[in-house]
């Protein structure tokens, strides 16, 4: 019996040594993510968020518009919650580098900061988030996956204080 606890207990330790994402893992993933290709003219996503232990708590839809002016974006957002509430957020991404981009909403808290490699974008920034009648700073962690050249995944970890609070999860479709 001893035997077996120590087994399992140097599974879960082991299990819990892995690495964490990395964006070079992505890069030579095809097809490569250009933003300012994928994220031009109209786009629609269907998303939900799921806490902590997986259980959906909402679902929503967005409808997208996008352009860009030299190297920077604009990104507006419609979402249409599934209880019938709607919020509305715009976007103005720059590009920083070849692979390297910023980005400022009314409800962001300082900037994001994004990096793409390959087919992959890790976007992170800091959300001012109405819960019930406050606003939390909660703190995002996307990765965007370009699957072709109309779809595009997206898994997002929201945590408050390191501790994760639940995940949001999106499939971007261009018309």
């Amino acid at each position: 019996m001893k035997r077996r606890l120590l087994i399992a207990a140097s599974a879960l330790l082991l299990a819990g040594c892995g690495s964490a994402p990395r964006i070079e893992d992505h890069a030579n993933q095809t097809p490569k993510l250009d933003l300012k290709t994928y994220l031009n003219g109209p786009l629609m996503a269907h998303g939900v968020f799921t806490d902590r232990a997986g259980s959906v708590k909402r679902r929503f839809t967005v409808q997208m518009q996008a352009h860009w002016q030299g190297d920077v974006g604009t990104l507006e957002e419609d979402f249409v919650y599934s209880d019938g509430s709607k919020e509305r957020r715009v976007w103005t991404i720059t590009q920083l580098g070849p692979q390297r981009y910023k980005g400022a909403a009314a409800d962001v808290v300082g900037e994001a900061r994004g990096e793409a490699a390959g087919n992959a974008l890790r976007w992170r920034y800091t959300l001012k988030l109405p819960v019930d009648g406050s606003v939390y700073e909660v703190d995002f962690d996307d990765w965007f996956y370009l699957m072709d050249d109309k779809v595009l995944l997206n898994k997002a970890t929201m945590s408050k204080f390191g501790f994760k609070l639940g995940e949001v999860t999106l499939v971007f479709v261009k018309p």
